[in-house]
């Protein structure tokens, strides 16, 4: 599989079979600062973030994952939402922490390995703690401050900080990474567009509540497959 870099310039091709291809996409995904909060999101070109079954798993490919994991082995944790541990059976990182976004506590339903929960957070309110802790019990508890049971943005982001994990990436649902881009904490977008159209069964992002913001290409790259991988920077208020 042969990757294009075709922006910023000059082109450049990378072959996913080098020896050194993964430092190769380390170097091209590194960001600027320690402290960084990226969102990586894959969607159809209609913009939707499940495919046929359901889940992204249908919309991903070879060099999607292969780029998922370089963001994630760049991060000090990756940040889901319980719906998403609930609905796609997420597994935790192999080169990053795990954490869980819950109000309730209540993560039924899940996947995970037992024997990697001591490599999982879950961020909760005091009163999802009792829950949090039943519903698997081992994995690292991290109360944030909360209004009415629920944690903000804002709290969210900095209880995790506060506990070392400076670099940050969401991979979703559409409310948990609609509601970081409109606190303003979210540096860059990584949004995989897979070379499907289909119904928009779930979207990338909520229906509602997200105001226009201005973006910037950082960088674009696709693959042989039509897949396109887009870095955009997410410009300050």
């Amino acid at each position: 599989m042969i990757l294009r870099r075709v922006h910023p310039g000059p082109a450049r091709e990378l072959s996913l079979d080098a020896a050194d291809s993964r430092e190769q996409l380390l170097e091209w995904y590194r960001t600027e600062r320690a402290q960084w909060l990226r969102l990586n999101l894959v969607a159809s070109v209609s913009g939707s973030a499940a495919g046929s079954d359901g889940t992204s798993e249908t919309l991903t490919s070879a060099s999607d994952r292969r780029i998922l994991g370089v963001i994630r082995e760049l991060s000090d944790v990756v940040l889901v939402g319980a719906a998403s541990v609930r609905a796609e059976g997420y597994q935790v990182p192999r080169r990053a922490r795990l954490a869980i976004l819950t109000s309730s506590g209540d993560l039924t339903g899940h996947r995970l390995d037992p024997e990697q929960v001591d490599r999982v957070t879950i961020v909760c309110p005091a009163s999802a703690v009792d829950t949090a802790t039943s519903s698997l019990p081992g994995a690292e508890i991290l109360v944030a401050p909360d209004t009415g049971s629920r944690v903000t943005m804002r709290d969210l982001v900095d209880t995790l900080r506060k506990a070392g994990y400076a670099s940050i990436v969401c991979e979703g649902g559409p409310s948990l990474a609609s509601a970081l881009i409109e606190a303003g904490l979210v540096d860059e977008l990584c949004l995989t567009t897979s070379p499907v159209i289909r119904d928009v069964s779930l979207p990338t992002f909520a229906r509602e509540g997200l105001h226009e913001r201005a973006v910037e290409l950082r960088q674009l790259v696709i693959d042989d497959s039509s897949f396109v991988f887009a870095r955009w920077t997410i410009r300050a208020d």
